[in-house]
C-alpha cells in the first residue's frame, strides 16, 4: 500500500467522527393523551377545535366548536370551565352564527382562541358564509367581553383577518386557527393559511401583528413564517417563541418543536413523539409580555368519539438533549 493510501486510511475514521460530532442533537417531547369529563365523548354532538386554556380565579376556561356534525362547518362556539383541567362543566354558547343574512360568518363559527388584554377578553373565531365558491372560504373574526363568561359583542371591524386577494399568496384560499400572544408590547397573531388550488396537506403558517388587541392586524412580510403545520400551537418561551408542529408539512418539519428568537425565523429543538390534534395549551405567560414563559406541560385537543369528535387532554413530558452536558 502506498504511503498516501495509508495516511488517508488512518485519517478517515477521525473525519467521520468529526462529522458525527457536528450533527445537531435534539431533545424529545412525548405526549400522553387522556379522557376528560364534561366535554368528552357524546353521541349527540361533536366538540372540537379547543382554544388555548386560560385561568381566571380558581377556574380554567376553554372555548371550542360544538355542532351536530364531525366537521366545523356547522358549528357555534361554546365554552367550559374546570377547577383542575380534567373535570369540566359545559357552560353554554359563547358566539353563535351571525343572524344577519349574507354575512361572512352566517353558516358556521368555529376554531376559537382567546386573548386577555386591556382588562377585556378577546375571542377570535373562524367563520364561513353560505355563499362559498370554494369550501372553506374562511375568515377570522373577533368578539369582545368584559368577562370570560360573556356576553360577547362582535367587533365592528370584522373580519379582522381575511384571506389574501393575491392568488399567489400562501393564504389566498383561507385563513383559520388563530393563536395570540403579547410580545414587545404588540399583539402577535399566528394563523394557518392555504393557497388557492392547494390541498390541506399544503397548509402553512403565517403571522400578523397589531398595536391594539382589536387590530388592525398587519400580515408579516416574511409570511409564511413556517412552511407547513395544520395545527397552530404557539407559546412564548423566555424571550422567544415556540411552535409545536403536527403531521402536516415537509418531512424535516413534521412532528417537531420549533424555536424562534425573533418570532419569525424558526429552528428545530425537539422531536415530537406524537402530535396534538388541533390542540391548545395552558400557557400562563402568553399575554404578560414578561419574557419568562416556560414550556407548557399540558393542554387539550380533539379526541375521537365514535362517528363524532370530543375534547381530550394531553400532558407533555419534555426531555432536553444531553449534548454539551
Amino acid at each position: 500500500m502506498k504511503l498516501t493510501q495509508i495516511l488517508l486510511s488512518a485519517l478517515l475514521p477521525a473525519c467521520l467522527l468529526n462529522a458525527r460530532a457536528d450533527e445537531q442533537a435534539f431533545g424529545t417531547a412525548t405526549l400522553k393523551h387522556s379522557a376528560l369529563t364534561g366535554i368528552g365523548p357524546d353521541k349527540k354532538v361533536s366538540r372540537r377545535d379547543p382554544s388555548d386554556v386560560i385561568k381566571v380565579g380558581d377556574l380554567y376556561y376553554v372555548w371550542y366548536s360544538r355542532g351536530p356534525v364531525k366537521t366545523g362547518y356547522n358549528a357555534t362556539v361554546w365554552y367550559a370551565t374546570s377547577p383542575d383541567g380534567v373535570n369540566w362543566t359545559e357552560k353554554g354558547e359563547a358566539v353563535g352564527k351571525n343572524a344577519e343574512a349574507g354575512t361572512w360568518d352566517e353558516a358556521s363559527v368555529f376554531t376559537p382562541n382567546i386573548l386577555v388584554a386591556e382588562g377585556k377578553y378577546w375571542l377570535f373565531y373562524t367563520g364561513i358564509s353560505k355563499d362559498m365558491k370554494v369550501r372553506p372560504d374562511s375568515k377570522i373574526g373577533l368578539a369582545v367581553s368584559d368577562s370570560p363568561d360573556g356576553p360577547w359583542k362582535r367587533s365592528a371591524d370584522n373580519p379582522v383577518l381575511k384571506n389574501s386577494d393575491n392568488k399567489a399568496d400562501f393564504d389566498s384560499h383561507l385563513v383559520d386557527d388563530s393563536c395570540l400572544l403579547v410580545r414587545d408590547g404588540k399583539y402577535w397573531f399566528y394563523y394557518k393559511g392555504r393557497q388557492l388550488g392547494k390541498s390541506a396537506s399544503q397548509t402553512q403558517m403565517g403571522l400578523a401583528i397589531a398595536e391594539k388587541p382589536g387590530g388592525p392586524y398587519i400580515k408579516h412580510k416574511a409570511n409564511p413564517v413556517i412552511p407547513g403545520n395544520h395545527e397552530v400551537v404557539v407559546w412564548p418561551q423566555g424571550t422567544g417563541v415556540v411552535a409545536m408542529i403536527g403531521k402536516v408539512g415537509p418531512k424535516d418539519l413534521v412532528r417537531t418543536i420549533q424555536y424562534s428568537d425573533d418570532g419569525v425565523s424558526f429552528r428545530k429543538t425537539h422531536d415530537l413523539s406524537n402530535e396534538a390534534f388541533a390542540g391548545g395549551t395552558y400557557r400562563p405567560e402568553a399575554f404578560t409580555d414578561s419574557n419568562k414563559g416556560e414550556a407548557p406541560t399540558w393542554g387539550v385537543e380533539i379526541g375521537k368519539a365514535g362517528k363524532l369528535l370530543c375534547i381530550q387532554r394531553f400532558d407533555i413530558e419534555w426531555k432536553d438533549s444531553d449534548e454539551g452536558k
